[in-house]
């Protein structure tokens, strides 16, 4: 039987310690949030302050790699040992990772810092997901996941104003230091709501098993990077070979730590991961670009350059909040939904690389595929739950998530190589961006041509 609620459920043993439990997964999801877009506020000056713009790059590529062998790490850890212990582990290895970043006395000491946060904030989403499936009933999970998601916003309204000003106040170490309050609040909610009986391992998968997955998992972070490094590199002779390695590698790795047939987005499990790395990687393809076209397209300030996509982050939580009360709405018709919406807020989004054309337009227009983000994400994730038997919602959750990071990395590399061409002086700025945004248009109609084969599992009680 599918795990919708876990099956193992009892409503008096969970209900007096679910309030603290939920209150601490979102501040868990506020917290990653807040360091992602803060640091990323504050970075420019860490790498001229200490001299680190070679390894400005770097510096970014870690945190994301680190955390795509954390997700499957944790994932088989959840099920063997109960999702208690990498929940603690991981909120450890986050704060040392903040420690280590705030008082690096160079920029290869902050790699090490952001490395660690890396490994530590991908244990935090994949535990939040298990612990949704065994402490909430089916027909709440919804509920939950968009609170969950709600926890991005108020960072991505806040956060990079304040690093800013935190940055030319008090330093950038400040930055990082300011994220370990947070840590603590949601270690002391969470972690003994975690003692639950609904929350014990079931030592489902042996170490044997485990250790073969962290090994897949380092080959597809290392896949990854081989792929960025070489699509970026200007020596072709060298940059197309070392990406070609990196797309063996990772698609071998990949296809391993999958759910079957994902390669073909197979009707249920498989169709929601192919269609969250399609989503994600649309979705960032474009909002991370849009940014730098309205600072070298339309000379805008910082302040305008972050404001112009801050509306989708509180449209996807509109999105999230609109389908969670919506609970008979099939999964896959919400995202054929959430595709259309995407697909038309990238076209017209695209607009931004015409000098002419207003920046609130491009403010508007971007909210429309944010509001299909979260149409699209709650019911994929509560679907991908389903699929979860007893003592397996651990690696469920971190193939769900695995998905979105492989998203966010390809289209990150892929544009990152675009924007580096042009860079090189080979084609114009906006030539590198339409590249970019045609190719996220191209992923939302695929997605959308594929989303009619999301399932949930058929064996699912509400």
């Amino acid at each position: 039987m599918a795990a919708g609620g876990a099956g193992i459920l009892t409503e008096s043993a969970t209900s007096e310690r679910r309030g603290p439990l939920a209150v601490g997964l979102v501040l868990a999801t506020t917290l990653i949030a807040f360091e992602v877009t803060a640091v990323i506020t504050a970075l420019p000056t860490v790498s001229d302050q200490l001299g680190g713009d070679s390894l400005y790059g770097a510096t970014l590529a870690a945190y994301t790699l680190a955390n795509i062998v954390s997700l499957v790490t944790v994932g088989g850890l959840i099920d063997s040992r109960g999702p208690r212990l990498p929940y603690a582990i991981s909120l450890g290895l986050f704060s040392v990772g903040l420690v280590i970043a705030a008082v690096a006395p160079s920029m290869w000491v902050v790699l090490l810092g952001r490395l660690v946060q890396g490994i530590g904030s991908g244990g935090l989403i994949p535990v939040a997901y298990a612990v949704i499936n065994r402490m909430w009933a089916s027909h709440e999970q919804a509920r939950i996941f968009a609170w969950v998601s709600a926890g991005w916003v108020l960072p991505s309204l806040v956060a990079p104003g304040l690093a800013g000003w935190m940055t030319n106040v008090f330093g950038w170490r400040s930055v990082f230091v300011s994220v370990l309050p947070l840590v603590v609040a949601t270690a002391v909610l969470a972690l003994p709501a975690m003692r639950n009986p609904a929350l014990i391992g079931t030592g489902h998968h042996s170490s044997v098993d485990n250790q073969r997955r962290i090994g897949q998992a380092v080959r597809l972070a290392a896949g990854i990077g081989a792929l960025a490094i070489g699509l970026q590199s200007s020596i072709v002779i060298i940059g197309v070979p070392v990406a070609a390695l990196g797309v063996l590698i990772g698609v071998r790795a990949w296809r391993q730590l999958s759910p079957p047939g994902v390669a073909r987005a197979s009707h249920g499990l498989a169709a929601i991961v192919m269609c969250r790395i399609l989503a994600t990687a649309a979705f960032l393809g474009v909002d991370s670009f849009v940014p730098l076209a309205a600072d070298r397209i339309h000379g805008a300030s910082a302040t305008v350059q972050g404001f112009v996509i801050i509306g989708a982050a509180v449209t996807w939580s509109i999105g999230s909040a609109i389908v969670s009360k919506m609970p008979r709405v099939r999964p896959d018709r919400s995202a054929t939904v959430g595709f259309a919406l995407i697909g038309l807020g990238v076209v017209t989004t695209s607009m931004v690389v015409d000098a002419s054309w207003p920046l609130p337009a491009v403010f508007a227009t971007w909210c429309l595929a944010g509001l299909g983000m979260g149409l699209l994400f709650v019911p994929t994730s509560v679907a991908a739950m389903t699929h979860a038997e007893p003592g397996r919602d651990g690696v469920i959750a971190s193939q769900v998530n695995l998905a979105d990071s492989i998203g966010f990395s390809l289209m990150g590399g892929l544009g990152g190589a675009t924007v580096a061409i042009a860079d090189r002086g080979t084609w114009s700025l906006s030539s590198a961006l339409v590249t970019n945004f045609s190719a996220a248009f191209v992923l939302t109609v695929i997605g959308g041509l594929l989303a009619h084969r999301i399932r949930a599992h058929s064996s699912t009680v509400a």
